[in-house]
Parts: structure tokens; sequence; C-alpha cells
């Protein structure tokens, strides 16, 4: 992953990793996959995500400065972490990501890795003369996170903090102590369960992931990898910038309004352009699409049909095993129509794969936990 080794999927302590012969069908590796998938929705799961692009912003200008970049409001309170997008002046996404303000001059970015050169030269464009200042502290600063129902249970056999819902809320974040390292917390998700993200000195990454192992033994943590991450993600509808999104697409048709702060002062980088879009109705959306047959794959690219037309394809894809099939999202263009909810309820929905047309369902809504109670537990 953009020069990174990360795992896709963990044989076991003591297993030297088969992958088997490559296939369109279930992969040899299936049953490692599942239960790493099923560890984040029921237990707990370690997921390395050290990949991921971090920079520092710092200076008396910073929140000025991401304040303007950002389509939601970054620079409220301290110890918060807000998910955004960036745009350009047509309104279209440019980035997708997070800040955390950790305090009124201090803040943390943290973007995709494919993403990474992308929202480094954005941000370093957008301070000019400001007093701001850009560090890549990608390399020096490890990401684990710790996700499912029991998240809290582990964290809490690991450090003195108080990780109670009054005390860290989700989209908290706090400094707490872990075996003999201060680590970032942030109480976020990117696949839809209870649970934090901890950035790490990346000297004090392995004594972590070690603290934490043995801690998890009685509550049968298991390491996680990037399928899980994928078909995680998937069932929540959450999306990912180079596959389900880029910069031909806006917010609003991505399902992403909910991060547009449209009053906040300032503004925002295309917040003109977007403004026009908004009262317009939908052509284009972007929708989770689930088979309703529990065997076929979906890869990428497949075409999506209503009533028999085509009308869009699946952008990224993967298999929903809480849902039972395979989920993934695509675009889908309703030509003069609304694309709403009606306009879905009332379609016959296929996904052709491999020339065969499966029944489908569709939602503009996530299909796992929709009122996100699990993450906020």
């Amino acid at each position: 992953m953009s020069g990174w080794e990360g795992a896709d999927w963990f044989a076991g302590e003591g297993r030297t990793p088969d992958p088997g012969p490559m296939t369109w069908g279930r992969p040899s590796w299936w049953a490692h996959w599942e239960a790493e998938h099923r560890a984040v929705r029921e237990g707990v799961a370690l997921m390395d995500m050290s990949f991921m692009a971090k920079f520092h912003v710092e200076g008396r200008d910073a929140g000025r400065v991401l304040s303007r970049l950002s389509a939601n409001h970054v620079d409220g309170e301290a110890g918060r972490i807000t998910y955004t997008q960036w745009l350009n002046e047509q309104g279209t996404l440019e980035a997708d990501l997070t800040v955390t303000k950790l305090d009124d001059a201090r803040f943390l970015v943290v973007a995709s890795d494919t993403a990474h050169r992308h929202v480094e030269a954005r941000l370093r464009r957008a301070v000019g003369d400001a007093h701001a200042f850009v560090s890549d502290v990608t390399g020096g600063t490890a990401q684990l996170n710790v996700q499912g129902p029991h998240s809290r249970a582990l964290l809490e056999a690991v450090t003195g903090a108080d990780l109670s819902n009054a005390a860290f809320p989700f989209r908290a974040a706090r400094t707490l102590e872990v075996g003999f390292a201060r680590v970032l917390a942030t109480r976020i998700t990117y696949l839809g369960e209870l649970g934090w993200e901890l950035f790490i000195p990346a000297e004090q990454a392995v004594h972590v992931y070690r603290t934490l192992r043995e801690a998890g033994e009685r509550f049968g943590v298991r390491p996680a990898g990037l399928k899980a991450l994928a078909s995680l993600r998937l069932e929540k509808g959450y999306r990912d910038y180079g596959h389900d999104l880029d910069n031909t697409d806006t917010p609003l048709e991505t399902g992403l309004g909910f991060a547009v702060a449209w009053d906040k002062p300032g503004g925002f980088v295309g917040r003109e352009a977007l403004l026009a879009l908004r009262d317009q109705p939908r052509r284009r959306a972007l929708v989770q699409v689930v088979l309703e047959e529990a065997t076929p794959l979906l890869f990428h690219a497949e075409p999506v049909l209503r009533d028999g037309k085509a009308v869009g394809s699946i952008r990224s894809a993967s298999y929903g095993f809480t849902l039972g099939a395979a989920v993934g999202l695509a675009m889908v263009d309703g030509g003069d129509t609304r694309v709403d909810a009606r306009w879905l309820a009332d379609g016959r929905w296929e996904v052709d794969v491999s020339g065969v047309r499966h029944r489908a369902r569709t939602s503009l809504r996530p299909l796992y936990d929709p009122e996100n109670t699990r993450i906020k537990a």
C-alpha cells in the first residue's frame, strides 16, 4: 500500500500463512478473514493502520488555515476529532480525512496513504504567509486501532484513564498512558463499532502492541488485516477516497452533506460552487448495494442495473459477513429523475457478476447500524 507492507489476513500464532491458489471464488483463507471480521463485530481486534498519512499543523494561524481548507467545522473546542472533506473551487472532492484539534495552536491531520502527497501539497500551499507550520510525522507515528464491543474493557485493563461515555465521548481526543508509553487516543471508527485509534511514537509501538495483546487474551483479542478493514467499512457504508470518491464527485452526491458546515465563519474553499448545488435535485448518488444471494462475490466495476437498465457500477466491494452477502458502494445515475429513497425502493435492482445478473438491495443509509448506536455505546 503506497510503499507500506500490510497483512491482508493472519493465519494465527505459530502458523505459516498459505494464500492458496488465486481464485474468483472463496479463497482458502476465507475462514481467517471471517474470524477477524467477526472479532471486530462481536469482540475486539487490533488493526495496524500505521500507513495512514499524518501531519502536525502548528502555529497561531493553524486553525484558520485548516478551517478554510475544510468543509466541516474543525476549529472548535480542543480535544475533538472531526471528519471532513477538502474541496476545490468547483465544489468537488480533493481529500477525505480527519482533523483533530489538540489545542488552539496544534492540530493533527490524518488522511489515507494513497492521498499522502496530494494532501500534503494542498496543505502546504494553503499556508502561504500564515503563521502555520506543517510537519509530516507519518514515519515517526504508528497508528494502532482498538475496535469492537470489548475495546473499552481492553483499554481499561491497560490504562488508568476514565473511558466512560461521560469522560471520553465519541469524537473525543485524549492522551493516555499505555504501559510505558504516552499515546494520543481518539474515539472514532472506520469499522462501525465502539473503538479508539491510538497514535503512538514509533519507537514505542511494539511495546504498546504487546501490552494490548497480553491484556487482551482474556477478551479474545485478535489481529485484523486489510481484508477485514474492507468488509467492515463497506458494511457500514464508509467511503474510501480513490475508490468510492474522487475529484469528479461532490459531497452532496456521495452522501457527505452531513459533514458540511455551511455557515461557519470564513466559509471554506468550494462553498459558493457547492451552495449553488445544494437545493437542486440529486441526479447521481453513491448508494450501498448488497446482493440477495449469499454465494456470489463482488470485486469492483460490476454493472448495476435498475429495471434491466444499467445505471451505474460498483466502485468498491467486499463480502459482508454480518449482512450475509457481498456488499459494495455504487454511483448510480437517475438521468432526469431524482435519486432518492423512493426511486431506489421502486426499482428492481440487479448486479451483473461475470455475465450473470443477481438480485440486489440498494440504500442511501448504511445497512449496518444506521443509527450509529454501536459506535456510541
